[in-house]
């Protein structure tokens, strides 16, 4: 199963290595995100096209301010039901998503479902796996046969619901022996996420659970399964390293680079050299090239435009790590750090949390880049805080005194009285 670019109005065909600017890789990268887009998200329908551009969705369990996996879709055309996303992902009438291990644990659009079955078989030989699951999976064959037979019989269960090996055994990774064996029947894709249950994951039979136009769907080889994700990951990311077409759907260095000669072979990347980058680059042959992105967004930490950090920083000159599992005092700039987005630049570091028992979004602290804030870059900032208050159900925004943009930015929303 191939994916294939299609030639449309305003799209420039590129027929030798060449060179771009640094402004037009930011701009090409942008629009193949989707942020040059005026879409709205008013259907299951506009929700399955605008992850299908993204090709993956990451899901991640912090809820500090919303779970991750909501937010792309609200950073690049504002706000739209969150519920209208968990239908196109768990609706069985409606099924448009699914989750897998795509770029960590992701939504996935439903047609990638027969691009995965090389992983879930590589899965079944231990490749792939994180070590401890694999180890259970060689290990413990019956217990794991008798997990799979209460979902077969009893339906859709998580994993408080089995009968034996529910109880965990210690702290947040303290995983119980039914947890581990869920785990493993997911990887190796023997059942799948129906629903979630305050985020715990609820698993069904894949086979009862995947459509079967796609379940049943022919399996192409490991091969043809790689290019497709490639490619995929190339339209995605409009122009990108090696490295950065292999991070997306986590593929190995080695088979990318096999896959990406093959793809150039083909005539559907084309390598290109951009304004700074070291490494060589790659664009699909078929790319919409963009004028000047007028985009303005806070992103998730796990937002498909950052979350190859050496990436962004080649791209946007943004040096961003996550400070989640970082100390407290050894935080730099908070906890949940959102980058800001101003045009084709990222400008500050916006650190949010959502105080729900008191209607509140808490800035906890605002770190602008040198020189990349201004009076009106501020303005901007402050309405795009009130959006993302009223989106979220909060009534109010408040600014704390940590970074060095908070005070400027506090006195924007008192100037607007949000």
């Amino acid at each position: 199963m191939k994916v294939r670019a299609r030639m449309n109005s305003g799209v420039s065909v590129v027929n030798k290595v060449g060179s771009i600017a640094l402004n037009e890789a930011r701009c090409i990268a942008l629009a193949a995100q989707g942020f040059s887009s005026s879409q709205t998200l008013a259907s299951a329908a506009d929700i399955g096209r605008a992850i299908r551009q993204l090709g993956v969705v990451q899901i991640d369990s912090v809820n500090v301010l919303v779970r991750s996996h909501y937010l792309p879709l609200y950073s690049r055309y504002g706000s739209y039901s969150r519920e209208l996303l968990d239908e196109t992902a768990y609706s069985r009438e409606q099924r448009d998503l699914f989750e897998y291990w795509g770029h960590e644990a992701s939504l996935l659009p439903i047609e990638s479902y027969p691009l995965f079955r090389w992983r879930m078989q590589e899965a079944l030989n231990g490749k792939g796996v994180w070590s401890g699951i694999a180890r259970f999976g060689r290990e413990r064959t019956e217990f794991i046969a008798t997990v799979l037979q209460q979902i077969r019989e009893r339906g859709p269960l998580g994993v408080s619901d089995l009968q034996e090996g529910g109880k965990r055994s210690g702290g947040w990774w303290g995983w119980s022996d039914g947890k581990r064996a869920l785990e493993w029947l997911f990887w190796t894709g023997a059942i799948t996420t129906v629903t979630r249950r305050k985020f715990e994951r609820v698993y069904d039979l894949a086979e009862r659970a995947v459509p079967q136009r796609w379940y049943a769907a022919p399996v192409p080889s490991a091969a043809d399964s790689q290019r497709a994700l490639i490619e995929h990951a190339a339209r995605s990311l409009g122009v990108a390293t090696m490295g950065d077409l292999a991070d997306y759907f986590r593929l190995k260095l080695a088979v990318a680079k096999e896959r990406i000669a093959e793809l150039v072979e083909e005539r559907v990347l084309q390598p290109v050299r951009v304004e700074g980058w070291p490494p060589l680059a790659y664009m699909p042959v078929e790319i919409q090239r963009s004028p000047n992105i007028a985009a303005h967004a806070l992103l998730s930490p796990f937002d498909s435009l950052v979350w190859e950090r050496d990436r962004t920083e080649r791209l946007f000159d943004f040096h961003y790590r996550i400070e989640i599992y970082t100390p407290e005092h050894k935080r730099k700039h908070g906890y949940y750090v959102l980058p800001f987005l101003f045009g084709n630049e990222l400008v500050a570091r916006v650190d949010l949390k959502s105080d729900r028992p008191n209607a509140t979004l808490r800035v906890i602290a605002v770190h602008a880049e040198p020189g990349r804030m201004s009076d009106g870059t501020a303005v901007v900032l402050a309405g795009e805080l009130q959006k993302l208050a009223q989106w979220l159900g909060l009534a109010k925004v408040v600014v704390g005194r940590r970074g060095n943009f908070s005070k400027a930015l506090r006195a924007k929303l008192l100037a607007a009285r949000f």
